[in-house]
C-alpha cells in the first residue's frame, strides 16, 4: 500500500493584506522549525493578491511551506475579466488550488460542470486540485451525507484518467461544520472519507485509491486534529480560521509530535 504523506492545508479565505500575510507566513515558518516536516506537509492558500508575498517569503527563508490558490479559471487565457489562469498560478510557484469549495458553490453558483472544468484546468498545468465536497445540514439529518458527497466527487473527477485522479486531493468538508465551531466526529469523518476512497477504488483501481489523499475540513483545530488523524482514511485537514494563527496552525501540522 502507498504511504500517504499527511497534508495540512490552511485556507485563508478573504483575509489579510500583504503585510499581514508576510508576517503570518514568516511566523509560521519559524514555528514549523519545531515540527518534523519530513512526515507531514504544510500548505497555505492565500488570496490571489498575496500569493507573490508568500512566494517571496517561502523562497527567501527556505520555509517548509507549500502554497497555492483558492480558485482557478477554467480557461487558460482570453477575455475573461477578473479570472486567474492556472499558468499564472504556476508562474508564482503554486502547488495546490482549491476547487469546488462550498462557498464557491453557494455564492458563485458553481456546480459540477464548472468544478470539473476547473479540476481539469488545474491538472493541465501541473497543479494539484483540492476538490472540496460535503453535505449541508439537511442532507446530514436525512442520512444522505455519503450519497451527497459522492455525487459531488463523481462530478468533480468526471472524465479523468486514473493517473490524474491520483493527483487530486479530496477534502471532505461538511457545510454545517465550516466556521461554525461544530465538528464532525472522527467516526463521521471516517465514514465519508472511506466512502470517497472506496468509490475511487471501484472506478480507478487499488493503486489510485491508495495514493489518493483525503482531507477533513470543518472547524479543525489543534485540540481535535490528533483524534481525527487516527482514522485510517483521513490523510490531513483543510483548515480555515485556525490557519490564520501561526502558532495554532503549527500545532495542527505538528499533531504527531503532540500525540507522541
Amino acid at each position: 500500500m502507498t504511504t500517504r504523506t499527511p497534508l495540512m492545508a490552511g485556507n485563508w479565505k478573504m483575509n489579510l493584506d500583504w503585510k499581514q500575510s508576510l508576517s503570518l507566513v514568516e511566523e509560521l515558518g519559524e514555528a514549523l522549525r519545531e515540527v518534523d516536516t519530513t512526515v507531514v506537509e504544510a500548505a497555505v492558500l492565500p488570496p490571489f493578491v498575496n500569493i507573490r508575498t508568500v512566494q517571496t517569503a517561502v523562497e527567501a527563508g527556505d520555509l517548509p511551506i507549500s502554497y497555492g490558490a483558492q480558485d482557478i479559471s477554467a480557461h487558460e487565457s482570453g477575455a475573461y475579466t477578473g479570472e486567474i489562469s492556472g499558468s499564472m498560478l504556476t508562474a508564482l510557484g503554486c502547488t495546490y488550488v482549491a476547487v469546488g469549495h462550498s462557498e464557491r458553490r453557494e455564492y458563485h453558483c458553481e456546480g459540477e460542470v464548472e468544478t470539473n472544468a476547473k479540476v481539469k484546468a488545474a491538472l493541465s498545468v501541473g497543479l494539484s486540485p483540492i476538490l472540496c465536497v460535503g453535505e449541508p445540514l439537511e442532507e446530514r439529518k436525512a442520512g444522505k451525507q455519503v450519497e451527497y458527497s459522492l455525487a459531488q466527487l463523481e462530478g468533480g473527477i468526471e472524465g479523468l484518467s486514473a493517473e490524474d485522479v491520483a493527483k487530486v486531493v479530496v477534502a471532505y468538508e461538511p457545510v454545517w461544520a465550516i466556521g461554525t465551531g461544530e465538528v464532525a466526529t472522527p467516526d463521521d469523518a471516517q465514514e465519508v472519507c472511506a466512502a470517497i476512497r472506496d468509490l475511487v477504488r471501484t472506478k480507478h483501481g487499488d493503486a489510485t485509491a491508495d495514493a489518493l489523499r483525503v482531507l477533513y475540513g470543518g472547524s479543525v483545530k489543534s485540540s481535535n486534529v490528533a483524534e481525527l488523524m487516527t482514522k485510517e482514511d483521513v490523510d490531513g485537514a483543510l483548515v480555515g480560521g485556525a490557519s490564520l494563527k501561526a502558532e495554532e496552525f503549527a500545532k495542527i501540522v505538528g499533531y504527531q509530535d503532540s500525540n507522541a
